[in-house]
C-alpha cells in the first residue's frame, strides 16, 4: 500500500510522511488523514519502532464506508537534538475490512495478525526532522525510505 494511495487500496493516507519541527522541549504533531476507498468498514492499527518517542491518537479505529478520520502523532519534548538530525523510526499502518456494524470493542487482539484468513494491507510512512534555518525557511533530515530496507514486523509495536 503506498501512502497517496491507489484504487486496489482499502485505505489512502495523507501527507505521505511524517514530518516533525524539532524544537527542544516542546511537543510537534502531524495529522494524517485516513480515507476509505471502499464500501466496507475498514479497521485500521497504527504501529511504531520507538513508541516511547511517539502518543498516536486513535492507535486503532474503524472507518466508516468512503469516511475518512484524522490520526494525530505527537512527538514527544526532547532535551537534545537527534544525532546528525537523522530519524531511523518508522510507522506501519495495517487495515483490514471488518463485518458491518463492528465497533472498537468488538475488534478482537488477532484483527491484525496475519493468518492468511483475512486481507491485512500496510502502509509504511517515513519520518522527516526538521528544524528552522538561519534565513526563516526549514531544514529538512529523511529517515531512511522504508520501502528501500527490508523492515521486520516483530520490531515494530504498538503505541
Amino acid at each position: 500500500m503506498t501512502a497517496g494511495g491507489d484504487v486496489n487500496q482499502l485505505i489512502s493516507i495523507q501527507p505521505n510522511d511524517l514530518k516533525f519541527i524539532i524544537e527542544l522541549d516542546k511537543q510537534n504533531f502531524c495529522d494524517l488523514q485516513v480515507t476509505n476507498n471502499t464500501e466496507h468498514h475498514v479497521a485500521f492499527k497504527v504501529k511504531t519502532t520507538s513508541p516511547k518517542k511517539y502518543f498516536v491518537r486513535p492507535n486503532t479505529g474503524i472507518v466508516l464506508p468512503h469516511d475518512s478520520c484524522v490520526i494525530r502523532v505527537t512527538l514527544q519534548p526532547r532535551r537534545e537534538y537527534p544525532h546528525d538530525m537523522q530519524c531511523k523510526d518508522k510507522f506501519l499502518l495495517q487495515s483490514t475490512i471488518v463485518p458491518r456494524n463492528t465497533n472498537m470493542d468488538d475488534l478482537q487482539a488477532d484483527t491484525f495478525n496475519k493468518d492468511g484468513t483475512k486481507e491485512i494491507q500496510e502502509c509504511k510512512l517515513k519520518v522527516i526532522y526538521e528544524t528552522n534555518s538561519d534565513d526563516g525557511g526549514f531544514k529538512s533530515f529523511t529517515s531512511q525510505s522504508p520501502d528501500s530496507t527490508r523492515v521486520s514486523l516483530f520490531g515494530l509495536t504498538t503505541p
